[in-house]
C-alpha cells in the first residue's frame, strides 16, 4: 500500500495546484447530494426491517390490501351535556368525511365509528355468540340454578357464609362477552361526558405527509366549528394511534435535527479549539504573547471551515445516495447524520495535524500535502478502509437494520475519506495562498512533538492489569444479557398520553390485543383454519400462546345447519332462563339475556348490523374469509413474540393446505430472530475483515497483531464494563458491535504506523503526536455517537451508550495496554523488527 501512495503523489500533486476546479466540482456535487437528501423521511416502522419475501411479511400486506389497516384518529369531543356533544358530532361527521388535502385525490376518511343499531342486537345477541361462549354460558346457568335450588332448601346452610365472598370471574367473563357484541348505542363514557369519534383514513397510513395534512385540516374545522358555540364547557381533542404514529415521527426528526446541530457544533469547536491550543504552543511556547494569541485567534474561523466543510460535503453525498438507494432512513439510520460526522472529522484531524507538523519543519504547501498523504494518508485510508468494508459486511444481512445502516455507514466513510484526501488539501491551498492559514510563520522545530527517548512508566504492570481485565471479560461473557422487552425500549410521549387517556374514557383497552390474522382465498376454507389452531390450542399444555380464535363462522352460522343447530343452543339455554328458580332472582344479567335470548328464526346475513360485519369484512365488501387469532400472553416480550409466531404463523390444515398468519407482532418477532440469528456472522465477518487489511497493510503478521491487539483488548473490556454496569444488549444496539470493531482499530492503525516509522525507544514521542491525534479523533467520534444519548428514544440511546463506551475502551486499550506492551517488549528485548529490517 505504501507504493501505492507513493504513484499517488502526482495526483495530491494536481489537486493542490487546481484546487479552484476541486473546489468548484465538490460544491456542485454537494448541491446534487442535498436535492435528493432533502426528500428523505423517517419511518418508525420496525416492520419494515424484515425483507418482503419472508412469509410474516407477505401476510401482513395481505392483510393491509385486503382488511385494511385498522389504525383511526379520534375525536374525543368532551361536556357536561351528551346532547351538545351529540349536536357537535352529527354537525362534524358530515363535514370531516368531506375534508380532502390538496395533495389527494380522495377525502382523507372512508368511514366514521359514530352510532350503532344495538337494539337488533339486545334482542339477537345469543346468536352472535361464538359455541365456546355459549358453552360456558349454559354451564354458568346451570351452576346458578342449583345454587338457587340449594338456597331455597330450609334445611341447607353454607358452612363458607361468614367468608368473604370471591368476585364471580366467569359472569364477569361473560358479561365482557355480552358488551363485546351489543356495545353501546354511542361511543361514550359511562358518565356520557365524553364522545368518542373514530375516523379510518383512506391513504397510506406510513404517509407522514399525508397524516399532517389530515389532523391540520381535522384541527381546522375544529376551530371554524367553534365547540363553545355548543356549549361553553365543550373541549374537542384530536387523538388515535394514527396520531402517535404522527407524533412519534415529528419528535424524531426534531430530535434528530437537534441533536446534529448541537452535536456539529461542539465537535467543531472542540477540534477547533485543541489546534488553536497546539498553534498557540507551538509557536508561542512557554512565554505568554498576545501578537500570536490574536494571530491564532484570527485563524480559528478557517480552521473550523478547513475541518468542517469537507464534511458537511461528504454527508450530502451520502444522504444523497442514501435516499436513491432507500428512500427513507428507518430508526437505526435516522441518527447517522452526527455519527458519521464524528467519524469522518477523525480523517480531518489526522491529516490537518500532520499537515501542520510538515509546514512547522519549513516544507512548502505542496510538499507538506504530498508527505502527508503519503504517510498519515495511508493510516487515514487503512482505518478508513477498516471501517467502512468492515460495516459493508452487513450489506449482506437479510435484517434491514443491519444491511440499510452497513451501506449508509460505509458510504458516509468512504466519502469522507475522499473529502478529507482531496477536497480538504484543495481547501488549504486556497487559504494558504491567500495568507489565511499562516502556517509557514510556525517557528522552526516548533511542531515537532516532544519526548525524547522517554520510557512509557509502569509498562509490566499495565499489561498485566489490561490482562487481568481480559480474564475477568471472558469470565463474565456468558452473563451478558438481552433485552427482550419492547416496551423498556419504546419512548413515553407525555402529550399523546394525556390524549389517549380521553379516549380511553369510552374505549378501555381490551384484553385480548394485538390479533393475528389469517386471510382465506373463500369463506369455506376458514372452518379448516380455525380446527387447526383450535387443535394446536388443545395440544399445547405447557407453554400455551393463543387465547382466542375467532371467525364470522364462529359468531354467525352460515348453513341451514348450523343456524338450526344455533337456535337449538338458544332454545336450552332459554329454557335454563325461563326456570322458576332464575325467574325468582332479580338479576340485571339475567334479564338481559333473557332479552337476547329471544331469537326463533334464521337471521340473514343483510340483517347483521354493519358495525359487527364490519370486523370480519374486506375492504371490497367480501364478508368472513378471514381468522382472528388473539394471543393468550403478553407481546411486548419479544419471547412471547417469538413462541407466539411458531404456533400460528404457518397454519396447516388437514387437507394440507398452509397459511400464514400477519400482524406486526409476528414480523417484529421474525426481525428479532433475524437479528439474533445473523449478529454473529456479522460480528465474526467484520473482525476477520479488519484482520485481514491490517495484514495486507503491514505485510507482517507481527505488526498486523500489533494494531489488532488494541482492539480485541476494548472490546473485551467494553463487555467487562456492560455487565459492571448493568447494561444490556437488544435490537437497537446490537447495531453498533460490527461498527465498534471498525472504528475502534482506527487507534491501534495510527499508533503502530507512527511507532513503525519512528522505530524503538519512541513510544513517549508517538503518544505525544499521533497519541494525542487518536485522543481526539475517538473523542469525536464519541461525541458523534452521543448524540444518540440525548435523544427521547431509549432504544437510540441505548446505541449511543455502548457505542461510545466501546469506542472508550478501544481508545483506553490504545493509549495504555498498547504502549505498556510495547515499552515491556522493548526492556525485555524483543521489540518488534524496526522499519529497516521490515524493508520499510
Amino acid at each position: 500500500m505504501n507504493r501505492f501512495f507513493q504513484r499517488l503523489r502526482p495526483f495530491i500533486r494536481i489537486v493542490v495546484r487546481r484546487a479552484g476546479f476541486v473546489l468548484a466540482l465538490a460544491v456542485g456535487l454537494s448541491a446534487l447530494g442535498l436535492f435528493f437528501a432533502r426528500n428523505l423521511s423517517i419511518d418508525t416502522d420496525l416492520a419494515n426491517l424484515v425483507p418482503e419475501d419472508y412469509p410474516s411479511v407477505q401476510a401482513l400486506e395481505r392483510l393491509k390490501e385486503t382488511v385494511g389497516a385498522e389504525s383511526e384518529a379520534a375525536v374525543a369531543i368532551e361536556s357536561p351535556s351528551f346532547e351538545a356533544n351529540r349536536a357537535f358530532a352529527e354537525a362534524f361527521i358530515p363535514r370531516a368525511l368531506a375534508l380532502k388535502g390538496e395533495a389527494y385525490p380522495e377525502p382523507y376518511f372512508s368511514r366514521v365509528d359514530y352510532r350503532n343499531d344495538v337494539t337488533f342486537l339486545e334482542n339477537n345477541a345469543l346468536y352472535f355468540a361464538t359455541p365456546e361462549e355459549l358453552d360456558r354460558l349454559e354451564t354458568y346457568l346451570r351452576e346458578k340454578v342449583e345454587e338457587a335450588k340449594l338456597e331455597a332448601n330450609p334445611f341447607y346452610f353454607d358452612l363458607e357464609e361468614e367468608d368473604e365472598a370471591e368476585p364471580d370471574t366467569v359472569a364477569a367473563e361473560l358479561r365482557a362477552v355480552y358488551n363485546e357484541i351489543v356495545a353501546k348505542e354511542y361511543p361514550i363514557s359511562d358518565d356520557s361526558t365524553t364522545m368518542v369519534l373514530r375516523f379510518y383514513p383512506t391513504g397510506a397510513q406510513t404517509d407522514i405527509g399525508f397524516l399532517e395534512d389530515m389532523y391540520r385540516d381535522l384541527e381546522r374545522l375544529v376551530r371554524e366549528m367553534d365547540p363553545a358555540s355548543y356549549h361553553p364547557e365543550m373541549k374537542v381533542t384530536l387523538a388515535g394511534r394514527l396520531y402517535r404514529q404522527l407524533t412519534e415521527v415529528r419528535t424524531l426528526e426534531r430530535d434528530v435535527t437537534r441533536s446534529f446541530g448541537a452535536g456539529v457544533s461542539a465537535v467543531l469547536l472542540l477540534v477547533v479549539l485543541y489546534f488553536f491550543y497546539k498553534g498557540y504552543r507551538a509557536r508561542a511556547g512557554k512565554t505568554f504573547s498576545g501578537r500570536i494569541l490574536l494571530a491564532e485567534l484570527a485563524r480559528t474561523p478557517v480552521m473550523a471551515l478547513v475541518i468542517g466543510v469537507p464534511l458537511l460535503m461528504s454527508l450530502s453525498w451520502t444522504f444523497g445516495v442514501a435516499y436513491l438507494a432507500f428512500g427513507k432512513l428507518n430508526l437505526m439510520t435516522s441518527t447517522l447524520g452526527l455519527v458519521l460526522f464524528g467519524l469522518g472529522i477523525d480523517f480531518g484531524i489526522h491529516f490537518y495535524a500532520r499537515y501542520t507538523e510538515e509546514r512547522a519543519h519549513g516544507h512548502g504547501v505542496s510538499e507538506a500535502a504530498e508527505i502527508t498523504f503519503t504517510s498519515t494518508g495511508q493510516a487515514i485510508t487503512v482505518g478508513a478502509l477498516t471501517t467502512a468494508l468492515g460495516l459493508y459486511v452487513l450489506v449482506v444481512a437479510d435484517f434491514k437494520g443491519f444491511s440499510e445502516f452497513g451501506f449508509i455507514s460505509g458510504t458516509g466513510i468512504v466519502l469522507a475519506l475522499v473529502a478529507m484526501l482531496v477536497v480538504m488539501p484543495a481547501l488549504i491551498a486556497v487559504f494558504e495562498r491567500r495568507r489565511l492559514l499562516n502556517l509557514e510563520t510556525t517557528v522552526d522545530g516548533a511542531g515537532a512533538p516532544a519526548g525524547g527517548t522517554r520510557r512509557f512508566p509502569a509498562a509490566r504492570g499495565i499489561v498485566l492489569a489490561s490482562l487481568a481485565a481480559v480474564v475477568a471479560a471472558l469470565v463474565f461473557l456468558p452473563r451478558v444479557g438481552f433485552e427482550y422487552d419492547f416496551g423498556k425500549l419504546e419512548p413515553e410521549y407525555t402529550e399523546y398520553n394525556a390524549r389517549r387517556d380521553v379516549v380511553r374514557r369510552v374505549y378501555e383497552p381490551s384484553p385480548y390485543r394485538n390479533p393475528a390474522y389469517i386471510v382465506a382465498d373463500a369463506p369455506e376454507e376458514v372452518p379448516a383454519v380455525v380446527a387447526a389452531l383450535r387443535e394446536k390450542m388443545a395440544q399445547d399444555t405447557l407453554s400455551p400462546t393463543i387465547g382466542r380464535v375467532e371467525s364470522l363462522q364462529d359468531r354467525f352460522p352460515m348453513t341451514p345447519a348450523a343456524q338450526q343447530a344455533r337456535l337449538d343452543r338458544i332454545a336450552e339455554i332459554r329454557a335454563l332462563l325461563e326456570d322458576p328458580f332464575l325467574q325468582a332472582e332479580d338479576d340485571p344479567d339475567l334479564a338481559r339475556l333473557r332479552r337476547a335470548a329471544q331469537t326463533r328464526t334464521p337471521i340473514g346475513l343483510d340483517q347483521v348490523p354493519d358495525f359487527l360485519k364490519r370486523r370480519f369484512s374486506s375492504k371490497t365488501g367480501e364478508i368472513g374469509n378471514f381468522v382472528i387469532i388473539y394471543p393468550s400472553v403478553g407481546l411486548a416480550d419479544g419471547r412471547n413474540s417469538i413462541a407466539f409466531s411458531d404456533d400460528v404463523g404457518t397454519v396447516r390444515t388437514e387437507d394440507g393446505r398452509v397459511y400464514h398468519a400477519g400482524s406486526t407482532s409476528l414480523v417484529a418477532a421474525d426481525m428479532l430472530r433475524l437479528m439474533q440469528a445473523e449478529a454473529p456472522y456479522m460480528v465474526a465477518a467484520t473482525f476477520v475483515i479488519v484482520a485481514l487489511l491490517m495484514w495486507l497493510n503491514f505485510g507482517t503478521l507481527r505488526w498486523a497483531a500489533l494494531a489488532l491487539l488494541p482492539l480485541i483488548v476494548g472490546v473485551l473490556w467494553m463487555l467487562l464494563l456492560v455487565e459492571i454496569f448493568g447494561f444490556k444488549l437488544n435490537f437497537y444496539n446490537i447495531i453498533v458491535l460490527p461498527a465498534i470493531l471498525g472504528i475502534g482499530n482506527d487507534a491501534g492503525v495510527h499508533l503502530v504506523h507512527r511507532y513503525r516509522e519512528e522505530g524503538p525507544g519512541s513510544i513517549w514521542r508517538v503518544l505525544r503526536s499521533s497519541g494525542e491525534h487518536v485522543a481526539m479523533a475517538s473523542i469525536t467520534t464519541m461525541m458523534g455517537f452521543a448524540g444518540p444519548l440525548l435523544s427521547f428514544h431509549p432504544g437510540l440511546r441505548s446505541i449511543g451508550e455502548l457505542a461510545v463506551l466501546g469506542i472508550g475502551a478501544t481508545l483506553a486499550a490504545a493509549l495504555l495496554f498498547l504502549p505498556a506492551l510495547l515499552q515491556w517488549l522493548e526492556d525485555r528485548a524483543e521489540e518488534p523488527a524496526t522499519g529497516a529490517r521490515v524493508g520499510r
